[in-house]
């Protein structure tokens, strides 16, 4: 009764009352309606319409396809005429990446993302590689004919030969390692030169980049961001940096111009107030090598049965340079394998823990041991706990 009396007195006052039917649209229609609006939210937010090309992200070639099918077809337009607020469909030229003339709805809907079970979700791309990484794929892949070829020709051809006479080696690159002008590297199976590094500029994520020209030894280059080249050669399984022909001392206190940093050695001491600890604090020191910064991996070490749930000191650190830093930390360990220490404690949930790296032996034996590491004599040694210092090899045992 109350609705009555309301319209009542809306026609007293003069007001039409009109029942409005929202119109009917079927599910295709609902679908291709919300795949333009994809389209519409890309030209929003970029202030132009989806463009083909390879240089274009994956989402922005689905798009331009999108909307040329949508153009091509009169009742796509007609329907989508109330929300084509950017006059997207006005035109009727057609860029090229079309479907055949004679395709049908099938493929249409197909080509649009808007047929099947995951037609709602076009954007929802499964199995696809991500925007950042297939940007630097086509970076890498797109080369170009190098004009000026006959300045760098003799540098690769040199490099080369250095190669082959062993004068240069090739080691695996190691994620994100520092790329500099005038290196070498092998990329894709062929050798690269970077030429040329531009200036420095923050990108998107706030992360430094560079441009760089790259010289490729079979006569093309690439303009290439540095983190592209550093994402391709990481992710080749063949992917190398080719070192300088004089790489200077495989190990030493002071990095040379050429060296590359690969980690350090460090030497700590244990403030645990655990009686054998405490006895023999002095000798007893973990020995290991990071390829990071000691103090950080040192930060929490009273959380860490590891490092004998207690806070520790940095005795000494020695830094390495060009050598693979897992295969050196078990040299170490195989050298004073005889003086580890075997001690078992109790994590913080009371499970039993025996740590390693720990061994009784003086820092300068310790120092000693660096020093034959850097002259590559370390193999034929092994520490002696009698006589408390490194001893060479023979028959298996430390000699006297």
């Amino acid at each position: 009764m109350h609705e009555n009396e309301d319209r009542e007195l809306l026609e007293a006052l003069g007001v039409s009352i009109e029942t409005k039917k929202a119109a009917a649209r079927t599910a295709r229609e609902e679908r291709i309606i919300a795949g333009f609006e994809d389209i519409l939210k890309f030209v929003e937010e970029h202030g132009r319409s989806p463009q083909h090309g390879a240089q274009r992200d994956i989402f922005e070639r689905s798009y331009a396809v999108r909307l040329d099918r949508l153009r091509e077809q009169p009742e796509c337009r007609e329907l989508l005429a109330e929300f084509d607020r950017f006059g997207l469909l006005s035109t009727s030229e057609l860029t090229q990446g079309r479907l055949a003339e004679d395709a049908d709805d099938h493929a249409l809907l197909a080509e649009l993302g808007l047929e099947g079970a995951d037609a709602a979700a076009i954007t929802q791309l499964k199995h696809v590689k991500p925007r950042e990484e297939v940007r630097a794929a086509e970076e890498i892949a797109n080369r170009t004919v190098c004009k000026d070829f006959e300045r760098f020709s003799p540098l690769l051809e040199q490099v080369k030969k250095d190669l082959d006479s062993g004068v240069r080696q090739t080691r695996r690159f190691q994620k994100m390692a520092e790329i500099k002008k005038g290196e070498f590297f092998i990329v894709g199976g062929q050798i690269a030169y970077v030429a040329e590094v531009g200036d420095e500029f923050m990108t998107e994520y706030d992360r430094r980049d560079s441009r760089l020209r790259v010289i490729y030894d079979n006569g093309t280059e690439s303009d290439v961001l540095l983190r592209s080249l550093q994402r391709a050669l990481h992710r080749d399984e063949a992917g190398r940096r080719i070192t300088e022909p004089s790489a200077g001392p495989l190990f030493g206190q002071v990095a040379g111009e050429d060296d590359l940093e690969s980690g350090t050695i460090y030497v700590l001491r244990s403030k645990s107030d655990h009686p054998d600890i405490a006895q023999h604090r002095q000798l007893i020191h973990k020995i290991g090598v990071t390829g990071g910064k000691v103090e950080k991996r040192i930060a929490n070490a009273a959380l860490d049965a590891t490092y004998l749930l207690a806070d520790v000191e940095i005795v000494a650190t020695y830094k390495l340079f060009n050598i693979n830093r897992a295969r050196l930390e078990n040299v170490l360990h195989r050298v004073f394998a005889a003086a580890q220490i075997d001690l078992t404690i109790h994590d913080r949930f009371g499970n039993p823990v025996r740590p390693r790296e720990w061994f009784l032996v003086p820092l300068r034996v310790i120092d000693d041991a660096v020093e034959k590491i850097r002259d590559g004599s370390i193999a034929s040694y092994k520490y002696d706990p009698h006589s408390a210092c490194l001893k060479i090899i023979t028959d298996g045992r430390p000699g006297r």
